[in-house]
């Protein structure tokens, strides 16, 4: 990652110019504390970039397993949809089937009490004619 080694180089270099005002021995050793400082800053930094990719990568991994199972639950949920239309798709048809078939039974049934209206109507129209003749 990029930011580590700018982290690591700013400090070091503010570090290198606030010491190079110093002169003699401790400035000596003021600077080779603050090189130790930037070295150490530089390592955590570092660990710091580490634990953020592996944190990064592992709530990477956590998203795809969780995509993955909702991918298999909501595929679950579409064939049981499929499965529930499919059924009530056949049902509907043994419905429609059966009420046609109540429907042309009802018809027939009609028709045949309206023809039997009809020879009774016609029979007491001959009687009537038979009896007006006599």
């Amino acid at each position: 990652m990029t930011i580590r080694p700018l982290t690591t180089s700013l400090l070091a270099a503010s570090l290198v110019l606030a010491l190079s005002a110093c002169k003699g021995p401790e400035a000596e050793q003021a600077r080779q504390d603050a090189a130790q400082a930037a070295d150490s800053a530089g390592v955590a930094a570092g660990v710091a970039v580490d634990r953020a990719a592996v944190a990064t990568r592992n709530a990477a991994d956590e998203a795809a397993v969780a995509s993955r199972e909702a991918a298999a639950d909501t595929r679950q949920a579409l064939d049981r949809a499929a499965d529930a239309t499919a059924s009530a798709a056949a049902e509907a048809s043994v419905a429609a089937r059966d009420a046609s078939v109540n429907a042309s039974e009802a018809t027939a049934n009609a028709a045949d009490k309206v023809a039997d209206k009809a020879r009774d109507v016609a029979q007491d129209a001959r009687q009537n004619a038979d009896e007006a003749k006599h």
